[in-house]
């Protein structure tokens, strides 16, 4: 019997420290993708900072630590522990549900993993420049962030988590884990054996994100994960053993224990098409599976507003996924309930005509009873077409129909829409819209003449990539 040293890793585990090690990304699309997601992303953390909600889990633990040559948390004077950094960062990330997204046989947001990449990459630089030795360069982050998201959403494509009852932030924690211990300078085996130790770490439950617990852990769910990714690379370089068959142990490994004995699937080599073909939320900060009903909701505001006394009932026509898990009746308790249920978000859209983080807030619903009222109005049914074409690798459409059925037997127009604006297929419309939006974002959060120049940076492709990892982390601090 050979011995552990001498064991060889799961072939999967393999497979994602050969890609972070040695894949080389030659995609321009990519490229260009990474840069508009790494504003976008740090956009969305800037609003975050305006909820009290969110702001209250950052900072040291020990409050007044200050860690020298540590990770800035972009938007704040802290200066931490990268572990802690990368729990902050992509806490401020995900808190508004406003950052990219994937969907597949598991969904997720594939920009949660920011959070370690710029923790590490700032903390290996100022440790580098701290004896003499040049930073890292932002090219770097960027690359760090395509192969996250690749890992990410490939696995996803074909491993439905969720119907196991795990949450998707697994994913994040096993990205970031590869890409952190990457940029620390890892080896193939202790990339490798970091790997192994995220596989087998006991992974979150999705009940934060259902009925009747929905909650606000699933805001910072994914800084978790960023956090543990960073924790385990670190144990990684010390030099502890990995777990060669984190994966495939019989009785004892991850798929035995949490996926029903099925091993994981995977199709396709990673290579760079997640970040070309990753889905950006433009317009409002809602779970991705609504984006189409909103703006059909946007479309039929006007006729709703008109003719509201007359509405016998709202039908939603949706995909299996929205159907599972954000068609939601009943009480909605806390801003976390109310931006993961379809019929709410439709309703905000056909009330007011638009929708923003505000509009889930406590204060905002119980001045509102009409929202509730509307909601009992809803019906919400499956399009078959619909779920196929959400699986479709050609399509991965994410479709949703919106009509109002009146008293007198008439109707509205049917609205359906296929593709939200940030998908691929409308990707041309949607650039303008997101860079607007990162306009927006960054004045949340800075001075006028301040957000014009962090937009300005975000904006210049070279210069972004040739800037230090310090120098860019300092334009971001208070």
């Amino acid at each position: 019997m050979s011995s552990h040293a001498e064991r060889q890793y799961d072939s999967e585990i393999q497979a994602i420290a050969d890609y972070v090690l040695n894949y080389e990304v030659e995609s321009e699309l990519a490229w260009q993708t990474a840069r508009h997601c790494l504003n976008d992303s740090l956009g969305c953390a800037m609003l975050a900072l305006r909820y009290p909600e969110c702001t209250k889990h950052l900072g040291p633990l020990v409050s007044g630590t200050q860690v020298p040559h540590g990770a800035r948390v972009p938007g704040t004077q802290f200066c931490l522990e990268p572990h802690k950094a990368a729990w902050d960062i992509g806490c401020c990330i995900r808190w508004l549900d406003f950052n990219d997204t994937w969907l597949a046989a598991e969904w997720g947001h594939p920009s949660d993993n920011i959070g370690s990449i710029l923790a590490v990459a700032d903390y290996v630089s100022q440790q580098r420049m701290a004896v003499g030795r040049a930073p890292l360069k932002m090219a770097r982050v960027l690359e760090a962030m395509i192969k996250a998201h690749e890992i990410q959403g490939v696995l996803a494509l074909e491993n439905s988590f969720n119907r196991v009852g795990l949450d998707h932030v697994v994913l994040v924690k096993v990205a970031s884990t590869a890409v952190a211990t990457w940029l620390l300078g890892g080896n193939r085996e202790q990339i490798m054996a970091a790997i192994s130790h995220a596989w087998v770490d006991g992974q979150a439950l999705r009940t934060y994100r259902h009925a009747p617990d929905t909650g606000s852990r699933k805001s910072w769910a994914a800084g978790d994960a960023c956090g543990r990714a960073v924790r385990l690379a670190d144990i990684a370089l010390r030099g502890e053993m990995g777990i060669p068959a984190a994966l495939s142990a019989e009785t004892w490994g991850f798929c035995d224990v949490s996926m029903g004995g099925k091993p994981l699937k995977r199709e396709q080599s990673y290579a760079s098409y997640v970040m070309e073909n990753i889905l950006f939320k433009l317009s409002f900060p809602a779970e991705f599976h609504a984006q189409t009903a909103v703006e059909a909701a946007l479309q039929l505001h006007q006729e709703y507003s008109e003719r509201a006394a007359e509405i016998e009932k709202v039908v939603i026509t949706t995909h299996e996924s929205a159907l599972r898990i954000i068609a939601k009746e009943g009480e909605l308790t806390n801003p976390a309930d109310r931006d993961h249920c379809l019929q709410y978000m439709v309703a905000i859209g056909l009330l007011f005509g638009s929708l923003d983080a505000d509009h889930y807030e406590d204060e905002f619903h119980r001045a509102h009873p009409e929202i509730d009222s509307l909601r009992a109005q809803m019906e919400v049914i499956e399009d078959k077409q619909f779920s196929a074409d959400y699986l479709d690798p050609n399509k991965r459409s994410i479709a949703n129909a919106l009509q109002l059925v009146y008293r007198d037997g008439t109707t509205s127009d049917k609205i359906t829409v296929h593709y939200p604006i940030g998908h691929r297929q409308r990707r041309d419309e949607g650039i303008p819209v997101l860079e607007h939006k990162y306009q927006t974002n960054l004045r949340s959060r800075f001075p006028l003449a301040r957000a014009q120049q962090l937009y300005t940076l975000g904006t210049d492709p070279q210069r972004l990539l040739q800037m230090s990892v310090p120098e860019f982390m300092t334009q971001w601090m208070i």
